[in-house]
Protein backbone atom coordinates (compact mmCIF):
# COMPACT_ATOMS: atom_id res chain seq x y z
CA UNK A 1 0.00 0.00 0.00
CA UNK A 2 1.45 3.36 -0.93
CA UNK A 3 1.04 6.70 0.77
CA UNK A 4 -0.42 9.60 -1.23
CA UNK A 5 -1.10 13.26 -0.48
CA UNK A 6 -4.85 13.79 -0.14
CA UNK A 7 -6.49 17.24 -0.23
CA UNK A 8 -8.11 17.79 3.18
CA UNK A 9 -11.06 19.63 1.62
CA UNK A 10 -11.97 16.47 -0.31
CA UNK A 11 -12.25 14.25 2.77
CA UNK A 12 -15.72 13.44 4.10
CA UNK A 13 -16.09 12.44 7.75
CA UNK A 14 -19.02 10.15 8.53
CA UNK A 15 -21.38 10.82 11.43
CA UNK A 16 -20.12 7.68 13.16
CA UNK A 17 -16.55 8.98 13.25
CA UNK A 18 -17.69 12.45 14.34
CA UNK A 19 -19.21 10.87 17.46
CA UNK A 20 -15.73 9.67 18.49
CA UNK A 21 -14.18 13.14 18.16
CA UNK A 22 -12.43 14.50 21.27
CA UNK A 23 -11.51 18.14 20.73
CA UNK A 24 -9.00 18.12 23.60
CA UNK A 25 -6.75 15.73 21.65
CA UNK A 26 -6.34 17.94 18.57
CA UNK A 27 -4.06 20.75 19.79
CA UNK A 28 -1.48 18.48 21.49
CA UNK A 29 -1.47 16.28 18.41
CA UNK A 30 -0.98 19.31 16.15
CA UNK A 31 2.00 20.37 18.26
CA UNK A 32 3.47 16.88 17.98
CA UNK A 33 2.98 16.85 14.21
CA UNK A 34 4.64 20.25 13.97
CA UNK A 35 7.66 18.99 15.90
CA UNK A 36 7.94 15.43 14.56
CA UNK A 37 5.88 15.28 11.39
CA UNK A 38 2.89 13.05 10.77
CA UNK A 39 3.99 9.65 12.05
CA UNK A 40 1.00 7.62 10.86
CA UNK A 41 -1.00 8.32 7.68
CA UNK A 42 -4.80 8.40 7.73
CA UNK A 43 -6.93 5.80 5.92
CA UNK A 44 -9.59 6.77 3.39
CA UNK A 45 -11.65 5.08 0.72
CA UNK A 46 -12.84 6.64 -2.50
CA UNK A 47 -16.53 7.29 -2.92
CA UNK A 48 -18.70 9.58 -5.06
CA UNK A 49 -15.97 11.99 -6.14
CA UNK A 50 -14.48 12.39 -2.68
CA UNK A 51 -12.54 10.50 -0.05
CA UNK A 52 -14.34 9.00 2.93
CA UNK A 53 -12.32 8.89 6.13
CA UNK A 54 -11.93 5.42 7.61
CA UNK A 55 -9.35 6.10 10.32
CA UNK A 56 -7.44 9.14 11.57
CA UNK A 57 -10.01 11.78 12.51
CA UNK A 58 -7.83 13.46 15.15
CA UNK A 59 -4.82 13.51 12.81
CA UNK A 60 -6.99 15.07 10.10
CA UNK A 61 -8.28 17.76 12.46
CA UNK A 62 -4.74 18.46 13.72
CA UNK A 63 -3.50 18.92 10.14
CA UNK A 64 -6.40 21.30 9.47
CA UNK A 65 -5.51 23.26 12.62
CA UNK A 66 -1.97 23.63 11.28
CA UNK A 67 -3.36 25.04 8.03
CA UNK A 68 -2.12 22.25 5.78
CA UNK A 69 -3.99 21.71 2.53
CA UNK A 70 -3.01 18.03 2.19
CA UNK A 71 -2.46 15.05 4.45
CA UNK A 72 -0.64 11.78 3.84
CA UNK A 73 -2.98 8.84 3.59
CA UNK A 74 -3.56 5.31 2.45
CA UNK A 75 -6.42 4.65 0.03
CA UNK A 76 -8.16 1.42 0.95
CA UNK A 77 -10.81 -0.60 -0.86
CA UNK A 78 -14.35 -0.53 0.50
CA UNK A 79 -15.30 -3.87 1.97
CA UNK A 80 -18.35 -5.56 0.52
CA UNK A 81 -20.84 -6.95 2.97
Amino acid sequence: MRIVDIPVDQIYVTAGLKKEFDETRVEPLAEDILENGLQKPIYVRQGKGRYVLQSGLHRLEAIKLLGSKTIEGHIVQAQKR
